[in-house]
């Protein structure tokens, strides 16, 4: 046991971080500017995940998972981001997104049929929750489901959906009668497909696309938990997602610290280093320190997020605080590094074009800082 170690508080945490690092840069970094390139997932290597043990890294061992918590998850994204934040993006939209939300909404029929090929990486997973016209006014969506006899009838359009191109899974959110409810689609529904690819800006070694609902003709048995129970799943499941993506955040921020420090001491410029100027010496300082403020917070939070551990606060903070660090040490980083960072020799480029969407995804900044206004009035103010 290491208690007084916030980052791998047991054996078992250093272990899992050391497997994925070593795993990282063996089999993930060497791909990442190829994937970026071509805009697509590598599914070889996702596959490769569940012989590493981590699509399941928060299911308990007895249902064929890692039986971790969210420290444990914070790891792998922390690690994965380091090399390549696009796939990592995939990684969690399989993980966290489809898998970890299902486990804890999902009885033990539907478990047998969609658990444990989702754990081996056979089935990629996604979930389908932001629409055309409705992202952080999730409340707002127009997908619906009408039963009929033994099956339910959906009918509406999700986008932005990381994954769908290759998931054969969904965790879908629609309304029956007007409240929301999830369910587990597979590809083979009839009246459901997906778009081509979405194009993008950065985290481009996962791929995009919409999720069409055409009369989509799904089971009764597919329904997860009770009708109208989708917002508390939803809400439950935001949380571990928030923290994970700060966690990649801060992945990002490792990789260019080390790369600008790197640079400034080699970089001669004037007859010496360039690390001997005030200015270069502004940026490495001020990137370490909020990385080293983000890196705290996050494990912290992880501490008190879980299936049965509310704590949307925490979450919030996390990413609020995280989800700019990434790109703000990744610029300074290209600053640093002058032209030879803004091109693709080194990956600086591709880093910052990936640290954007934490911004956006999975919550903007905004809706963070609308909610925490909204938790700490009703904690201080009652």
């Amino acid at each position: 046991m290491h208690n007084d170690d916030l980052y791998n508080p047991t054996d078992v945490h250093q272990m899992l971080r050391e497997s994925v690092a070593e795993f990282t840069l063996r089999e993930v970094e060497p791909q990442a500017e190829e994937f970026d390139r071509r805009e697509q997932l590598n599914v070889p290597l996702f596959r490769k995940l569940g012989e590493l043990g981590v699509l399941g890294v928060t299911i308990p061992e007895e249902d064929g998972g890692a039986g971790l918590d969210s420290t444990a998850a914070v790891i792998v994204h922390h690690e994965l981001s380091k090399a390549d934040p696009g796939f990592c993006l995939a990684y969690l939209a399989h993980a966290m997104l489809f898998v970890n939300n299902f486990y804890h909404c999902s009885n033990a029929e539907q478990r047998a049929k969609y658990l444990a090929k989702s754990l081996s990486g056979e089935w990629i997973g996604a979930m389908g929750m932001t629409e055309p016209g409705y992202g952080t006014d999730v409340l707002g969506m127009t997908t619906t489901a009408v039963r009929d006899g033994d099956e339910y009838i959906l009918n509406g359009t999700k986008t932005y959906i990381t994954n769908g191109p290759e998931a054969f899974v969904f965790l879908v959110y629609a309304k029956v009668d007007g409240r929301v409810t999830s369910f587990v689609v597979d590809r083979d529904c009839p009246g459901f497909s997906t778009s081509n690819h979405i194009p993008k800006m950065g985290m481009r070694a996962s791929s995009m696309s919409e999720l069409i609902f055409d009369e989509c003709r799904v089971p009764v048995g597919n329904v997860l938990g009770a009708v109208g129970g989708g917002l508390s799943h939803m809400m439950r499941n935001l949380e571990i997602e928030r923290l994970t993506l700060a966690a990649m955040s801060l992945g990002i921020a490792d990789r260019c610290l080390e790369i600008m420090v790197r640079h400034a001491n080699e970089r001669v410029a004037f007859g010496q280093p360039i690390n001997r100027f005030g200015q270069i010496q502004r940026y490495i300082g001020e990137s370490y320190a909020m990385t080293e403020a983000a890196r705290a917070l996050i494990y912290n939070v992880a501490r008190s997020v879980g299936a049965e551990q509310r704590n949307r606060l925490g979450s919030d903070a996390a990413k609020l605080y995280a989800a700019p660090v990434g790109k703000q040490v990744a610029d300074h980083c290209m600053q640093v590094m002058g032209g030879s960072g803004y091109c693709r020799e080194y990956p600086v480029e591709r880093l910052l074009r990936d640290a954007k969407l934490l911004e956006i995804g999975g919550g903007t900044l905004e809706s963070h800082q609308k909610n925490i206004t909204k938790d700490l009035t009703k904690q201080i103010c009652g």
